[in-house]
């Protein structure tokens, strides 16, 4: 273990605030990742191939968090989806939809992603995901770290290295199945992604497509254009189509290619996870403008305590509109701008960064305007040389229950996955306590 002297400065940090800081450990064991990801003798060889061409997907560090952060993170994703069962609540997030987000099948929608910034004032949401990329990927290797810092023993109380979590993502999809389907036979399931082994999230994919197959389904990765709606059914490659697990960002499934597959969710006969539906209530970005104001949320009829919460978590957010333009170009620089339906750090700017041409394309969307809160920051080795990274925090969740916490670190305007000792990391949860 690497650690600096703390200074002065590190009086009244938490635990996990100097760690940080201070602990530069590099605690990525690469055989035991292999090992991870290699289980199955079908996928030998996909974690050389991984690392060799996407060098920057996993950090060799790890996240520090307290158990206060964690606490308020599961909390927050609670109190967020307990609002958006209100009817008030759904009928406002539903009335600016297309149709095929207002019927509602039954499933909750598996692998939603919550993304916090890490902040004085407690976690802020960024974000809400419904087709967040990286689980498997991230339970695989929460699995492989070593424990850093080994002398704090029994103080990393996470629970991220679970044996079970793989059990726990495939009961997940049983039970969006189930909510649907009842006590039918599941026979398979299909993974959809356009051009899929182009994808930089492809070895995922296979991840998943074993993780059904080990419990007895059939089960392939496919590009929706392959798919064909024909006598009532959705079939790939003629056979019967029971589930799709949808990675798609055509949210709405609007382009030509997803027609079969848009066909078969509109008449109920397959089971879509995630679904129209979920992305209009909750990833939707226009829906932060209700999480973060409290006078609306009073008169949707949310609980005192949810809207407490809630003020205290979600930056607050606007529309973007041509009557404010004078307004939010003049308060840019404490703002960030995304589009309403973006996803991936895709065309988001912060304010301070903007051009007088990119501000009117911004006006010419649709983007809303957050309140601007800087990323935590992990200070890490990067070949020899200390570095100041930023960080992210993503919950995993299903059902408003977090299924597994994993960090990304990155530099620059947003998180990517091209930025040296960057990447996935685990995160481990550590002792409130302040430190000296």
């Amino acid at each position: 273990m690497t650690t600096a002297t703390p200074p002065e400065s590190a009086l009244n940090l938490s635990s996990a605030e100097v760690l940080n800081r201070d602990c530069f450990c590099r605690t990525l064991n690469k055989d035991r990742l292999r090992a991870q990801l290699e289980a199955d003798p079908s996928l030998q060889g996909l974690t050389d191939k991984l690392l060799q061409t996407r060098s920057n997907l996993f950090s060799s560090n790890v996240v520090f968090v307290s158990k206060k952060v964690q606490s308020h993170i599961e909390s927050v994703v609670e109190a967020i989806e307990r609002v958006a069962t209100l009817p008030g609540y759904q009928a406002q997030a539903l009335s600016r939809a297309l149709p095929i987000a207002q019927p509602a099948w039954g499933p909750r929608g598996a692998c939603m992603g919550y993304d916090f910034h890490l902040s004085h004032q407690g976690p802020q949401l960024i974000e809400i995901n419904t087709n967040a990329g990286g689980l498997l990927l991230n339970a695989a290797l929460a699995r492989a770290q070593e424990v850093c810092c080994k002398e704090l023993g029994d103080a990393f109380v996470t629970g991220a290295r679970q044996s079970g979590l793989p059990q726990a993502i495939f009961d997940m999809f049983a039970a969006e199945w189930q909510l649907q389907r009842g006590d039918q036979p599941w026979r398979s399931v299909l993974i959809v992604d356009s051009a899929p082994k182009a994808q930089y999230l492809a070895p995922e994919f296979e991840l998943f497509r074993q993780l059904f197959a080990q419990h007895g389904l059939q089960a392939h990765i496919a590009d929706p254009a392959e798919l064909v709606w024909q006598g009532g059914q959705l079939l790939y490659q003629n056979t019967r189509v029971d589930m799709v697990y949808n990675r798609l960002t055509d949210f709405y499934l609007e382009e030509p290619a997803h027609q079969a597959l848009r066909q078969a969710y509109e008449a109920g006969a397959v089971v879509l996870t995630p679904h129209p539906n979920r992305h209009a209530l909750l990833a939707d970005k226009r829906n932060l403008i209700a999480l973060s104001n409290d006078t609306l949320l009073t008169a949707l009829g949310a609980s005192t305590a949810d809207r407490k919460l809630l003020a205290a978590s979600v930056p607050t957010t606007r529309l973007v509109t041509q009557e404010r333009a004078d307004e939010l170009w003049a308060q840019r620089r404490q703002l960030f701008f995304k589009p309403v339906a973006g996803y991936g750090a895709k065309a988001a700017y912060r304010g301070d960064k903007l051009t007088r041409r990119v501000w009117g394309e911004i006006l010419q969307g649709d983007f809303v305007a957050q309140t601007l809160v800087p990323p935590a920051e992990r200070m890490i080795e990067v070949d020899g040389v200390l570095t100041d990274l930023k960080f992210d925090i993503r919950a995993f969740t299903y059902g408003g229950r977090v299924q597994l916490l994993a960090a990304r670190i990155y530099s620059g305007q947003t998180t990517n996955f091209r930025t040296p000792g960057g990447g996935f990391a685990p995160v481990i949860v550590v002792s409130d306590e302040e430190t000296r």
